[in-house]
Order: structure tokens, then sequence, then C-alpha cells
């Protein structure tokens, strides 16, 4: 089995209760959710979220909609995927994070497909980052999850469920999957006010004549209007590791 865990909380540090903010008439979450549905290899989805009693509004919403949820502690994130990995079994877990609403399905494709092809232990297209900042897909083997598991892990790498895999090269096979031209530069993702106006622009320029739109689509809708498009001039790439 191949599953999508998607992690999220309404607790974010610098745009609290996101994911239920209104994207398109809908609940930001269930938005990249639709996305993640749009994805060939993917076979299931979960949320991953907390127990802490911040997160029961997002539970709610989530079950309303018919989505999969499932809770674990609110810092440790590591306990949060474990839970999900040992009721669910995978063979090849994906992380995705409920920040990324401009998810892009054909690029998650080719990350799985890659990572399975190759039998690395994790693959991912932020190892060295090409893709825009919002597009990020991390997969991870169900054996190479139960070996980082029974490491001594720190704070951070249990709240950042991977670096514990990509932070020992040497305990662990790493796979980058790359594109040309690099276009990491782009800010796709939602951290503060700014992004979540961004995304809602290209969903008002692009939702409703094509819902399923994908990366050439919203490059070119900045291509055609560069005022519109978000850097990482405007929020620095992964700031949030460094909070």
């Amino acid at each position: 089995m191949r599953l999508g865990i998607l992690q999220g909380r309404l607790s974010s540090t610098r745009l609290p209760g996101k994911v239920l903010m209104d994207l398109h008439g809908e609940p930001m979450i269930l938005r990249q959710i639709e996305r993640l549905r749009q994805c060939h290899n993917l076979d299931a989805l979960v949320v991953a979220t907390s127990v802490d009693p911040s997160d029961d509004p997002l539970v709610a919403v989530l079950e309303s909609a018919g989505v999969t949820v499932r809770r674990g502690p609110l810092d440790d994130v590591v306990e949060r995927f474990r839970i999900i990995v040992d009721e669910f079994q995978p063979d090849t877990i994906v992380r995705l994070t409920a920040d990324c609403p401009l998810a892009d399905p054909a690029t998650i494709d080719r990350v799985i497909a890659e990572h399975i092809a190759s039998g690395a232990d994790y693959t991912s297209n932020v190892l060295k980052p090409t893709y825009p900042d919002g597009l990020d897909v991390e997969c991870i083997s169900g054996a190479a999850f139960a070996r980082m598991c029974a490491l001594p892990l720190s704070e951070m790498e249990r709240e950042h469920v991977t670096m514990g895999l990509y932070s020992r090269p040497d305990e662990f096979t790493l796979r980058s999957v790359e594109q040309e031209p690099d276009i990491s530069n782009l800010r796709w993702t939602v951290d503060v006010a700014d992004d979540l106006a961004f995304v809602r622009l290209v969903y008002s320029r692009l939702y409703d004549h094509n819902p399923r739109f994908g990366q050439a689509e919203i490059l070119a809708l900045a291509t055609a209007e560069p005022p519109l498009s978000r850097t990482d001039d405007d929020v620095a790439r992964n700031s949030g590791l460094t909070k």
C-alpha cells in the first residue's frame, strides 16, 4: 500500500487556523485533499492531527467531509505517524503537509514512482530543491520508517518526522527527484497571510475553468503577471525550521 499521510493542525504559529481558512468556498485543507485525490499512485490518504483540543474543529470538518483522520501527540509528529503506520501497514509512506493547497498530483505521482523504482529508503524533491516551495513530496519505505523509529531521535527530529532519515545518509539510502528548470525560488506554500492571498488569487483565476490545474498552469499565470508571484525573497524557504 502507498499511503499518503497529510499532517496538519490549527495551532500553527505564523498563521493560526490557516488549514480551515476559506479557499474558493471550501476550507483550505479540503481544497488540498481534493487535489491529492487526483493522484494515481496513492492508494489511501489519512490526515494526521493532534489530540490537543485546539484541533477538535479540524477533526469535525474532516470527518464531516468523509476524510480519514487519526490523532496523536501535538509535538511528537513521528509518534503521530507511527500510530497510523502501525494501523495501515503501508509499504510506502508519502509525507505531505497541510500548508500546500497548490500540491501538484503529477509531481507527487513522479516522486512515488521514482521511490518505488529505486528501492531507496527515502525519496524526495526537497533534498536538492528544484520545485516551488509548496510542491514538496517525501516518500519513506515502511521498513526504513520502522528503523528510524527505533533510533534515539532528538526532539527536533521527532517534530519534523523525516529529519531522522535524511540527516543520516550513512544509515539510509536517499534519492533526490529534480526537475529542469530549477524554479525552487517560487513560493507556493501558505505560512503567512500574503501566501494565502496569492493562493486565493491562483484559485480565482484558474479553478473554475480547470479545477485540475497543475504546476504548468500556475507557472504560466505567475509568468504572465510577475507582480502577482511569490518568491523566497518574501519568506525564506523552510523558515519554520528555525523558529
